[in-house]
């Protein structure tokens, strides 16, 4: 009798596929450090949180003064630059919980009684009326020359294909100091433009950026599992993993061998 040859599953296909890759491995995102994103193709990231203000109350003077300095603003403007405005629900966590500490410390039961029940209001009125917030950022770029010199199709190849390798990082390391001046000659021209426009700018830190990046990838998880009292120490970059797994001493082929066998756990 002859055997049934049946369609294979997608369970099946991805079985041959071998070891799944790291979420790290789709990431542009290299590593974070010095306050600045670093990307596999060796581009820096900076970004400046803004302050927003209320354009309808201002009078029509006012409200021309703002145009005319954004204008003037833009203007200045010699490289590309980033707006981002990110909507998020209101996350008033500490708030509620500084409210509950106060509410136990009560010694007048009706105040404790009303506390707690003005936080369980709070909390459900958050909840279901789903109360959004906004965050304004800048985003300042800098890439290195090499970079720019890409087609349209090398540009998307490396995109799709974004795994990492020990000669990127140890190019990536070169060029850091340098691409890192004139970021920060970038990010200080934005900063005095957006303070002409009314608004107050401030650069986020390592731990900022990294609270950022995971709440942005990681949307419904960092509403339960929040970032504000991880140990920076326990942060490790390319540099320091390649240190501790490989050694500083080790030829660059036998290097390269390890880093592709650590994608691939």
């Amino acid at each position: 009798m002859a055997e049934q040859k049946t369609n294979p599953s997608v369970k099946d296909s991805k079985l041959k596929q071998g070891p799944t890759l790291s979420t790290q491995t789709y990431l542009r995102i290299s590593e974070i450090r010095e306050n600045t994103l670093i990307l596999k193709n060796g581009g820096l990231r900076a970004i400046l949180k803004v302050s927003s203000i209320n354009f309808n109350l201002k009078s029509e003077d006012e409200q021309n003064a703002i145009i005319y300095s954004y204008q003037g603003f833009l203007n200045t403007l010699e490289d590309p630059l980033q707006i981002v405005i990110r909507s998020k629900k209101l996350d008033i966590d500490n708030y509620l919980d500084n409210l509950r500490e106060i509410g136990a410390k009560q010694t007048n039961y009706l105040l404790q009684k009303q506390t707690v029940e003005y936080v369980e209001y709070i909390q459900k009125l958050v909840e279901y009326a789903d109360i959004m917030s906004k965050e304004f950022y800048v985003i300042v770029s800098q890439d290195p020359y090499r970079s720019k010199n890409l087609t349209f199709l090398e540009k998307m190849f490396s995109f799709i294909n974004s795994k990492d390798s020990y000669g990127e990082i140890k190019r990536r390391r070169k060029e850091f100091e340098e691409l890192r001046k004139k970021l920060t000659q970038r990010l200080n021209g934005v900063k005095i433009g957006l303070e002409n426009c009314g608004l107050k700018s401030e650069e986020l830190t390592t731990k900022e950026l990294i609270q950022l990046m995971y709440e942005i990838n990681n949307p419904i998880a960092s509403r339960y599992q929040k970032g504000d009292e991880w140990d920076q120490s326990d942060i490790k970059d390319d540099q320091k993993i390649l240190t501790e797994d490989i050694g500083t001493d080790i030829d660059e082929s036998k290097t390269q061998e390890i880093v592709n066998q650590a994608q691939q756990k």
